[in-house]
């Protein structure tokens, strides 16, 4: 069957499963043009070895101003003033401001330091699944708030659901506490700081287009977000710290970053600093919940969590699609002519499941010879927390799996909801079961 052109990269069933329209365009080419829900339209790159040659490209620019007046015009991007204040930090910046923007982050990130704080990691993680396991009366809804862990919301009977057991959104109980607690404690956001944070905040780089009816609702949670981070920025300056949050205040100080600079870097730590961890512990977690002769062989041989890990970031990947690459002048890319200002995209997923890298790559594979998947991107954007993100996985991984015995999950597969987010992959709940009193799952109550 041939492929429309441009592709649609939308609908619940596409994010259900993207791989077999990944595969099609494998097969066809490296690179299709293709249309997002917004309407904006770009080029797609899909193979491992053209993924790793655009991710690697000097003639790909990263920053919004080389984009053309086509993309412009149908861009899901923030408005102003936030555009301007929000959108500067490292993810669209090229050389050689992204370079020295970049050495302002990597020692915070740096994997022995992130490494000695594994045992702090395995606390959280602990805390976390013990207010899972505790009295039936407790529940773990949390009140909207992501950065503590008591604040209990509804008290439904324990053990909803099963035999013997509890039933759990795991989403909302775990994966979407673990990785902001985790990064409030590296990044040194101070508690009465992190206790304020809202997760819903991270929707603001979801496409909500200027015709969307949900956009007044966008650049309201955009004005909430610019004030919470105005208030880390005081806060830091009045009481500094030794920890990321304070250097880069300071930074901005002596005047080796913009006020701007500032406020885009630690936006892109507060979103993408932990959503996406979020996200990846889900689609582990579905993997292996399909698989549950492999979750019995880690639970059994915890050695394996590490390259288990890697496997399953390369199997079901949080980062779907890269953002935005655009070339300075129209071009030849990987045999298709380019216009200049058009946004390229590589699909770091369909990379990752490339049959010409990765022998039978749909298949969960603990003992394959790991080569080097794309989860993390690839050349001078390749993630700079990937050696925390990998910790982490290993730490909340090993710890539901071991603490939950009979883990499952409490609805069928195909009821899952799979986050509608453009770039990202993960579900928005994951329904469990397990062999112990928990706390309630909920469908409908938000985290």
């Amino acid at each position: 069957m041939s492929l429309p052109d441009p592709v649609p990269l939308y609908g619940p069933e596409y994010k259900r499963d993207p791989y077999p329209l990944y595969a099609r365009m494998r097969e066809a080419g490296p690179i299709h043009r293709v249309l997002f829900p917004s309407g904006v339209t770009a080029w797609l790159v899909t193979g491992h070895a053209a993924a790793q040659q655009t991710l690697a490209d000097p003639r790909l620019g990263k920053n919004h101003a080389r984009g053309n007046d086509r993309w412009r015009e149908r861009a899901s991007i923030m408005p102003e003033p936030q555009h301007s204040q929000l959108q500067v930090h490292l993810l669209h910046q090229d050389p050689p401001k992204h370079t020295a923007m970049r050495r302002l982050v990597t020692d915070a990130f740096a994997p022995r330091r992130v490494e000695e704080l594994r045992p702090r990691f395995q606390e959280m993680a602990e805390a976390l699944v013990d207010a899972m396991t505790d009295a039936p009366a407790r529940t773990t809804a949390y009140a909207g708030v992501v950065g503590t862990v008591e604040a209990p919301v509804d008290a439904a009977p324990a053990g909803t659901g099963t035999t013997g057991g509890g039933t759990v959104d795991l989403v909302r109980c775990f994966a979407a506490r673990f990785p902001f607690q985790v990064l409030a404690e590296v990044i040194g956001l101070p508690p009465h700081l992190a206790a304020r944070f809202r997760r819903e905040w991270g929707k603001v780089v979801a496409p909500v287009g200027p015709t969307d009816p949900g956009r007044p609702a966008y650049e309201a949670l955009l004005r909430e977000l610019q004030g919470y981070i105005a208030e880390v920025v005081a806060d830091r300056r009045e009481h500094p710290g030794d920890g990321l949050l304070s250097r880069l205040v300071t930074a901005r100080d002596t005047g080796e970053l913009t006020a701007e600079e500032l406020d885009s870097m630690i936006f892109q730590l507060l979103v993408a600093g932990q959503e996406p961890v979020t996200n990846q512990i889900t689609t582990a977690l579905v993997a292996l919940l399909r698989h549950p002769d492999a979750l019995a062989r880690l639970r059994d041989e915890p050695e394996l969590m590490p390259a288990a890990v890697e496997e399953l970031m390369r199997l079901d990947g949080a980062f779907e699609l890269t953002t935005w690459r655009f070339l300075a002048e129209d071009a030849e890319l990987h045999g298709t002519r380019v216009p200049a200002g058009d946004s390229v995209i590589v699909s770091l997923c369909a990379a990752n499941r490339d049959p010409g890298r990765f022998p039978d790559p749909d298949t969960l594979d603990l003992d394959r010879a790991q080569g080097p998947h794309l989860a993390f991107g690839h050349g001078i954007h390749f993630c700079p927390g990937a050696a925390l993100a990998r910790i982490e996985l290993q730490v909340a991984l090993a710890t539901l799996i071991t603490r939950l015995p009979g883990l499952r999950l409490a609805v069928p597969d195909e009821e899952l909801s799979w986050i509608p987010a453009v770039l990202g992959r993960g579900t928005a709940e994951l329904p469990v079961a397990f062999d112990r009193p928990a706390c309630p799952y909920s469908r409908g109550t938000t985290a």
